[in-house]
């Protein structure tokens, strides 16, 4: 099934059933008035929200709208916690490769992960608002994954059983701002602002077969300013996969329902396929030219982010924003 939420109803939205097709949807007020909800009794309320979405694509569900993408917030407006990852290695090796820098052995075998900001996510059409230009904006289009309660210290195999929900995040980032930060030894703040959310989120059995080995068989693709800029396939190079991750977040601590749980930015081995993030293509170009050529976003710039099906037909709604200056 698809779940979004409505513009409406306080900060955590409305909760709706949304079409396969993306062009309707139902609120599920009598169900769980919003996501965070519906997860907190995820047992209970997911068999009816099925339900509820049969209905749906059946045309038969009562209150059944035309749905307006503009018109939705993020599926979790907010969230107890976002944790985001770094599975996809050639990402990593590049950018050290780049500075001089050898990759650790461990980065092969204990997934990277830090904390994100979870206190409110931007919808999938809201503007990237940054204070300055001059602070390195960039767009990192990633997948996540939403979990139930996830005990303290279970394996990667319990892990996966907690896998509940998929989508995509645009995990804004200040490159400007990371390095000095990052040089305190403590950790990303100022340069990682809030990121958006795709329109939709689906359960693992609506990707079909595009769900394979707890990781997303799919290419992501991403256009800035109407421009291809790259379609890097998830489900290659990733080093950890999403149970691997849940695991990994979930070592000495249980996970509340409704955590957010990110892939980094997807990347390949195959620079062909073009990249994900600005900070990754200008690493290949200072790789190859010996220094970068593609600016970081400026205001007015668009982004979109979008994972379409085999048929070409788009699973979570796409992530389209433009950037926007702080009005003081």
């Amino acid at each position: 099934m698809k779940l979004g939420s409505l513009k409406e109803g306080g900060r955590d939205g409305t909760l709706i059933v949304v079409s396969r097709d993306l062009t309707h949807a139902a609120r599920a007020t009598g169900i769980a008035p919003t996501l965070q909800a519906a997860l907190d009794d995820w047992h209970h309320a997911a068999p009816r929200l099925n339900a509820l979405y049969d209905e749906v694509n059946a045309g038969t569900a009562p209150g059944r709208f035309a749905l307006d993408l503009n018109a939705l917030a993020a599926p979790l407006p907010r969230a107890y916690e976002f944790v985001d990852g770094s599975a996809y290695l050639p990402h990593v090796e590049r950018v050290r490769k780049a500075r001089g820098a050898e990759v650790p052995a461990s980065f092969y075998t204990d997934p990277l992960m830090y904390q994100a900001t979870s206190a409110g996510f931007l919808g999938p059409r809201d503007p990237v608002v940054v204070p300055s230009e001059d602070y390195g904006i960039d767009l990192e289009a990633e997948v996540l994954v939403v979990t139930d309660d996830v005990p303290m210290a279970v394996t990667p195999e319990q892990a996966a059983e907690h896998v509940q929900l998929v989508g995509l995040v645009n995990d804004v980032s200040l490159r400007g701002l990371i390095p000095g930060e990052l040089a305190k030894g403590f950790g990303f703040l100022q340069s990682k602002p809030r990121s958006a959310l795709s329109p939709v989120f689906v359960t693992p059995d609506e990707l079909g077969d595009a769900w394979k080995d707890d990781k997303l068989h799919l290419p992501m693709r991403t256009w800035i300013n109407g421009q291809w800029f790259g379609e890097a396939e998830c489900g290659v190079d990733m080093q950890f996969n999403f149970a691997q991750l849940v695991a990994h977040a979930a070592r000495t601590r249980p996970l509340t329902a409704g955590t957010l749980v990110g892939s980094g930015t997807i990347a390949n081995h195959d620079t062909s396929l073009g990249a994900s993030c600005l900070a990754e293509q200008r690493t290949v170009e200072t790789l190859r030219d010996g220094q970068p050529a593609t600016p970081f976003l400026k205001y007015e710039d668009t982004v979109r982010i979008e994972i379409t099906d085999a048929q070409g037909h788009s699973i979570f709604g796409a992530i389209e924003q433009v950037i926007a200056p702080l009005k003081r």
